[in-house]
């Protein structure tokens, strides 16, 4: 849902020096006490040569930027990159022209939004404390360089949008009770009045306003597998549900759009489909119309330009985003515009609408901007990333394989797709690290990943990064095959991998590492309790380790969007089940050298649920490195703290996965 996405972050300053000593001779020597250097925390991990340090450093120099904004001028763009510790906002005047930074904050920007209120002069940006995502808004003033806090500086805000006119501002906040996200309007010359428009029970977001600014599509989302939209008429604050069902249907919808006379919306939506489809909706007759109906991929992104006349969407195809320009007046005429295979976001069509701004990461291209000229098609480079020396051309395109799980599909085995990085010239059987993303409703996609390459290029170990059962992208019922008392099916899968792994001549079943961040931390954790004997490390991102306390102490806004998707911890015979499988409860299987990483503030899966896995798995005698970062969240986004976590991870694989 536009402006709704639920995304899972992964990836203080830090003297790598007092950390840094080069023990040329023997085994590093293991530093079991728990000790504080900077803003890190580290217990178990070994002193680290100042060789791994030099060696990670070109793979974390590399930048990627992303696309913002169009400048209103119409004569620029904001983008984000990162030229110090953090991701910041740069404007770039023209194509390959210089990045001039705006922002130099220690905390990432989150966000940023031009007023279309050209004599603003300004943008509104968002940013957190610490990772603690309890974001706020701020006014930069391009004439000063100044910024302004806008909100109380406490209570979590999301989803700002500006009304066409560019004089106020929608947005969303849990201010009033700290769990309920309530739709707020902002006005004035300095943003200063606020208002509230509706109170909410759950979550809510902002998704466009109407061109004549009198009425807001919001989004109400429950789960993966169930959302609502609605229309706000801001005068009267009537709101009148879209598509309305009555709820005898689960529906989940995607990116959300008026059109551009306000007689109708474009929205995508998986009703009656396994598959996200692009649809136009009337609001008067409430008759809607498939606009692409024989297209089996989900559409993700939808743009519509300012005059109303063309429409950008995305396709997923198996992971690849595939780019398409039409007329909204026939969508059948899409044109399909011509790019390196990865993953594309960020549409944005200039006031003109005469170019449409994209951003794109493939696994041999950082992210980087890009605009296509919607009359010829021709696409023009607006940044180019600095990737810290290295030759990308040396960095491996995964093939997408696909690996027979333990159950059937009409007669025939379940075919579980993965991307497989696989090391070039390298002699002998290969070490593989299975690589497990979060959500669990997120998908593995083939972008760039410095960290990968580094696995492949400089461990030489194969990379398997499987979307297991529960992954979207694959259509509705797909994503719901792990729900509830359906859990550990997906840790199955994994089990099937690793046969697959068994059954490959140039892989070695003997050296088999598993990492995952956050559902992917306990994804790691639950294969370690259930294939101990077959793996011979794991790494655990800010995972869940056990069900029942995350499900108690993670974010009280969290708690009902999380219970559709792993089950009510309230419920008996579901807490009963969840406390059985929950890693924590089943540690004593655990024998093989386990990593465990995690953010001090993380507001997600809070600090408690590793330290209790640390606490468990080193009570039983076994290996637990663990590095808490005090000033990060739900992963690592500062630069210091991640170069300490990829040299310790370099160190982990080499000492419990190569040998």
């Amino acid at each position: 849902m536009k402006k709704l996405v639920i995304c899972c972050l992964f990836l203080s300053l830090l003297n790598i020096n007092l950390l840094a000593q080069e023990n040329s001779i023997g085994k590093p020597k293991l530093n079991t006490e728990r000790k504080e250097v900077g803003n890190l925390v580290l217990e178990g991990i070994p002193d680290i040569k100042k060789s791994i340090f030099e060696r990670t450093a070109q793979y974390q120099n590399v930048r990627s930027a992303g696309f913002v904004a169009w400048h209103p001028s119409n004569k620029g763009i904001l983008i984000s990159t990162r030229f110090a510790e953090t991701a910041q906002l740069h404007y770039v005047g023209a194509p390959a022209s210089y990045r001039k930074q705006l922002t130099f904050f220690r905390e990432p920007i989150n966000g940023a939004w031009y007023s279309p209120d050209k004599e603003k002069k300004g943008f509104v940006f968002s940013m957190d404390t610490g990772g603690g995502e309890f974001f706020q808004f701020y006014w930069y003033d391009e004439n000063t360089g100044q910024h302004t806090l806008l909100t109380d500086g406490k209570s979590r805000y999301e989803s700002f949008t500006w009304s066409n006119k560019g004089d106020r501002a929608a947005f969303v906040s849990t201010k009033r009770n700290g769990r309920d996200f309530d739709i707020y309007l902002m006005e004035g010359d300095s943003l200063k009045t606020t208002k509230l428009l509706k109170e909410t029970s759950g979550q809510w977001g902002v998704v466009d306003w109407s061109n004549d600014d009198k009425k807001l599509i919001l989004g109400n989302f429950i789960s993966a597998n169930e959302s609502y939209l609605f229309a706000l008429d801001i005068a009267s604050g009537q709101l009148t549900e879209i598509n309305p069902t009555q709820k005898t249907k689960k529906i989940s919808y995607g990116d959300t759009l008026f059109s551009a006379d306000g007689k109708g919306v474009y929205y995508c939506s998986d009703e009656d489909s396994e598959f996200l489809r692009l649809t136009y909706y009337d609001l008067a007759t409430q008759k809607k119309q498939i606009l692409i109906p024989n297209l089996n991929w989900n559409v993700e992104n939808i743009e519509l330009s300012q005059d109303g006349q063309l429409l950008a969407y995305t396709v997923n195809e198996a992971g690849i985003s595939k780019l398409y320009i039409a007329p909204t007046n026939n969508l059948s005429a899409s044109q399909n515009i011509t790019l390196e295979k990865g993953v594309i976001g960020g549409l944005k069509f200039d006031k003109d609408s005469s170019n449409l701004a994209i951003s794109l990461s493939s696994p041999k291209t950082p992210g980087d901007v890009f605009s296509v000229n919607v009359a010829s098609g021709a696409v023009t480079r607006w940044t180019f990333s600095e990737v810290g020396g290295l030759n990308t051309e040396s960095f491996v395109n995964p093939e997408l394989i696909e690996f027979p799980s333990f159950d059937s599909v009409g007669g025939q085995s379940r075919m579980i797709p993965s991307f497989y990085y696989k090391p070039k010239n390298v002699e002998g059987k290969l070490p593989v690290i299975i690589n497990i993303h979060g959500g669990p409703e997120g998908q593995a996609r083939p972008s760039f990943s410095s960290t990968f390459a580094y696995w492949v290029n400089e461990l030489g170990a194969a990379v398997l990064v499987p979307n297991v059962r529960g992954s979207s992208g694959y259509g509705k019922t797909y994503l719901e095959l792990d729900n509830g008392f359906k859990r550990e099916d997906s840790v199955k899968d994994i089990g099937k991998l690793l046969d697959w792994i068994a059954s490959r001549p140039e892989l070695d079943a003997n050296r088999v590492a598993v990492i995952g961040g956050s559902y992917g931390g306990y994804m790691s954790l639950a294969c370690m309790t259930n294939f101990n004997d077959r793996l011979k490390c794991a790494v655990d991102i800010v995972g869940i380790s056990n069900f029942v306390t995350f499900l108690e102490s993670t974010q009280e806004y969290r708690r009902d969007l999380r219970r559709p998707e792993y089950g009510d911890e309230r419920e008996p015979k579901m807490r009963e089940f969840l406390l059985k499988i929950s890693p924590t409860n089943n540690a004593k299987k655990i024998t093989k050298p386990l990593f465990v990483v995690q953010g001090k503030n993380d507001p997600r899966v809070p600090l408690r649920e590793a330290e209790q896995m640390v606490e468990t798995v080193k009570n039983n005698g076994n290996v637990v490195w663990y590095l808490l970062a005090k000033d990060e969240g739900h992963g690592f986004r500062k630069k210091p703290n991640q170069e300490f976590y990829l040299s310790a991870l370099s160190v982990f694989f080499e000492e419990h996965l190569l040998k």
